[in-house]
């Protein structure tokens, strides 16, 4: 029984012990109040990532101020095929070169180009075409911006509709419907007046209203032209004026341009080619896949495919300006992504190659270098240990040709140096003394020379004297009749052999070769020749 009560008394402890650890639990609550404190302050929804800003709002709204008072439907086919500069200059240069071809007939002529179906579409209307072909770099700006940011594209057109509408100059006629509508979210809010419309244009917002254009016919569409600098009112932006291209004449007669405003020209029969438009609520761009399927009959779209997106086929190579639509479409083969798997770059061959670069590290073997810069790092280290190592043989092979002196040698080294200096000293003395001596010797030497031209002056003076032979003597050679014979021998055979030439000159006969000593007797002494 005692120990019965012992055990009992042991259970009961350990039952206060738990309870006394599970009684804070309730304490521990104030976490489970975080949602209570979220419904309080509710977190934000996830916002989408920030596209790039590639154009602020002035070079925007600068960049559409050409085309946003175009109907929606052309302008929504302006802006896509302004993202495909390439084909809108071929197709500009085609409607040049076929100034009659316009309509629903233009567009199925240019069916078989490489062109964009929305660039196909404009050949409808060379107007736009005359507009576009003027700037091509402003089409490619356009189409850049049109890409990274159609939001703000969008806005623009707005933003630019409210200003030309109270300016005065965006209304209702025989060849356009304007159109005011509340925006999604907005209350039908009346027009704006121009104080408004001038603090609307230097938000982002794109305001209470869409304002949109349709022809006034169907079938029929006019395209407008007009000044930028004057249809919208004061341009907000002196540091971005819009561009003003004049319309070609062919189109627009003269006398229909106004000096502020809008000019119509000649009204083009559309039924077909006209298959673009806007959803401006979402800022999407719609397709009327009907029409389009009708024109283009080579390129048929599905029901479902009745939103546009940017086709990297007919880029032509011409580079994005924005990050994300380098990545998104950037023109790549396929199965460019299992490239790695071709180099080798898979996690067993990874894992092969770190063991056996360890097992070489082991054996004292250096890894193989993985980059060029890690190649480039080891021949340095060698090149920089190939040169400490010469440097240090070079040191001990001169230290073994001049080997230290010894302890007690500081005078033997005073002595060699003294030594040397006497030689030096020694040697220096002997050139001075060669030096003197030359120079002594020169006057002596021109003396002697002086003497020895007297005396041979002396010599040839005294056997003038002593009758010797003269060298001007006109009878040295008396004595010597052989000599005298020979050279006056000599003058006749000259004579004789002259003579014979000039005969036979004038007698038209052979002359007669003329033989002669090969070594003729010299004269001795200077003797005259006998007469």
């Amino acid at each position: 029984m005692r120990y019965s009560l012992v055990t009992s008394a042991l259970i009961a402890a350990l039952a206060l012990s738990a309870c006394k650890k599970e009684a804070p639990t309730p304490a521990a609550t104030p976490p489970a109040a975080t949602p209570a404190a979220s419904s309080a302050a509710p977190a934000p929804a996830p916002v989408p990532a920030a596209k790039e800003a590639v154009f602020e709002q002035a070079e925007l709204d600068q960049m559409v101020a050409p085309i946003a008072l175009y109907p929606d439907s052309l302008l929504a086919q302006v802006l896509m095929a302004a993202t495909y500069p390439g084909d809108v200059a071929d197709a500009v240069t085609w409607s040049k070169a076929n100034p009659k071809a316009q309509g629903d007939e233009a567009v199925k002529q240019v069916a078989t180009q490489p062109w964009d179906p929305s660039v196909q579409s404009l050949v409808a209307f060379p107007q736009a075409l005359a507009l576009m072909g003027q700037d091509p770099g402003w089409v490619q700006r356009l189409g850049d911006a049109f890409l990274a940011q159609p939001d703000d594209v969008m806005d623009a057109v707005q933003r630019l509709r409210r200003q030309a509408q109270a300016a005065g100059n965006l209304q209702s006629n025989e060849y356009q419907k304007v159109a005011v509508q509340p925006a999604a979210g907005g209350g039908s809010a009346p027009a704006q007046s121009s104080a408004a419309v001038a603090a609307d244009s230097g938000g982002g917002g794109g305001g209470d209203q869409i304002i949109v254009i349709e022809p006034a016919s169907p079938d029929v569409v006019y395209v407008p032209s007009y000044n930028p600098t004057t249809v919208y009112g004061a341009w907000a932006y002196p540091s971005y004026p819009p561009a003003y291209y004049p319309p070609p004449s062919a189109y627009y007669p003269v006398g229909t341009a106004l000096a502020s405003g809008l000019a119509f020209g000649v009204g083009l029969a559309i039924t077909d080619s006209l298959w673009g438009g806007f959803d401006w609520n979402d800022n999407d761009v719609d397709i009327n896949v009907n029409r389009y399927n009708n024109v283009n009959v080579n390129n048929r779209l599905d029901v479902n495919q009745n939103r546009w997106t940017h086709d990297p086929r007919h880029r032509d190579g011409v580079p994005y300006r924005d990050s994300a639509n380098r990545e998104r479409n950037g023109r790549q083969l396929d199965g460019a992504d299992r490239r790695n798997e071709f180099r080798g770059d898979d996690a067993s061959r990874a894992q092969a190659r770190a063991r056996a670069s360890e097992s070489m590290q082991r054996r004292g073997v250096d890894a193989p270098a993985r980059n060029n810069q890690q190649a480039r790092d080891s021949a340095r280290q060698a090149r920089d240990q190939a040169g400490r190592s010469h440097a240090g043989r070079d040191l001990d092979n001169l230290n073994q040709r001049q080997p230290r002196p010894q302890a007690g040698g500081r005078d033997a080294a005073r002595d060699r140096a003294a030594s040397t200096a006497s030689s030096h000293q020694a040697r220096d003395r002997a050139h001075s003394g060669e030096n003197r001596s030359a120079s002594a010797n020169r006057p002596r030497s021109s003396q002697a020379n002086n003497a020895a031209r007297n005396n041979a002056r002396q010599h040839n003076a005294g056997s003038n004297r002593g009758g010797g032979s003269a060298q001007n003597n006109a009878f040295a050679g008396a004595s010597r009749s052989g000599g005298s014979h020979a050279a006056t021998q000599r003058g006749n055979n000259s004579r004789a052999a002259g003579n014979r030439s000039t005969a036979s000159a004038r007698g038209g006969g052979g002359g007669h070769q003329v033989n002669r000593a090969s070594h003729p007797p010299q004269r001795q002494g200077g003797g005259g020749r006998h007469r």
